[in-house]
């Protein structure tokens, strides 16, 4: 159909397509309105590997490997840190600690989906893999594009339980990355002490004793420093009022997805009815 037949189509129609783009309009932003929101609590961090003195910089000789700085990936312990937050671990120690497991539980009844659960026998208590799968959903991880700094988010409807598992979450991280330092340093201390006391060479006592001494400074340094992983720049906080989701841009971005909607259903439905007739240029 040529170009200036469907203009002409499109100009018959102008009153129908403005009524359909307004009422489309309107039904997205009744659900935009209707959706429920959630606040986001959120934290800053950074690297401890780039902070003041770092523990990889006194625990090993070169902590940044050549072309480092070039490489904006999480390295060390930071990366260590960042991957702890969605582990299965993870989910478990925010079920002890928070009340997010009975917030799942609740969400998953209400509606007309726990309605249907309830009629099909289909109802059960949340899991752990329930709160990682929500995990996996809900906590975002951004990096700064101006800083080494990271920005961690939880997202909840509840502000005082996205703190919680926010506050939670970030000290369950740093933990690990402590404890797992530690045992090394103590299993290699261990492990040169009962070499060093089987040596009967001199010189080679010597380098074992050089070794167990690094371990040994290894071990006082993470159980001296509070931050082994990630440094906290702002401390977890959560917003006074619910900002998920964004409910004026979502209602801008309806108003121009709409009318294209409409236009385009407009087209397809010209081009499928083919050249007009007398009928419908009458019409």
């Amino acid at each position: 159909m040529p170009a200036a037949l469907l203009l002409a189509g499109l100009w018959r129609w102008r009153g129908r397509l403005l009524a359909a783009a307004l009422a489309l309009w309107a039904m997205g932003t009744t659900f935009v309105l209707a959706a429920p929101r959630a606040h986001v609590a959120q934290a800053i961090v950074a690297p401890a590997e780039t902070t003041a003195f770092a523990v990889s910089s006194l625990l090993a000789p070169a902590p940044f490997a050549p072309g480092g700085l070039l490489d904006t990936r999480p390295t060390g312990n930071f990366a260590v840190y960042l991957g702890a937050l969605r582990t299965p671990e993870a989910a478990r120690h925010a079920m002890a600690g928070t009340t997010i497991a009975e917030a799942l539980t609740g969400a998953r009844e209400s509606g007309p989906g726990g309605l249907l659960r309830r009629a099909l026998g289909l109802h059960r208590a949340t899991d752990a893999d329930d709160v990682l799968d929500w995990l996996q959903r809900n906590l975002s991880v951004t990096q700064s594009l101006a800083s080494v700094t990271w920005t961690i988010e939880v997202a909840h409807a509840d502000p005082a339980l996205a703190l919680a598992l926010l506050s939670r979450l970030h000290a369950f991280a740093e933990a690990k990355v402590r404890a797992d330092l530690a045992e090394q340093a103590a299993r290699r201390i261990t492990v040169l002490e009962r070499r060093i006391a089987q040596e009967s060479d001199v010189f080679l006592r010597a380098s074992l004793y050089d070794l167990l001494a690094q371990q040994q400074r290894a071990g006082l340094v993470v159980s001296a420093d509070e931050v082994v992983a990630a440094r906290l720049v702002s401390a977890p906080a959560v917003e006074a009022r619910p900002s998920l989701p964004n409910r004026p841009l979502l209602i801008a971005l309806l108003a121009l997805a709409a009318p294209l909607a409409v236009l385009l259903a407009a087209l397809a439905l010209l081009l499928l009815r083919g050249t007009p007739t007398a009928t419908g240029a009458a019409e």
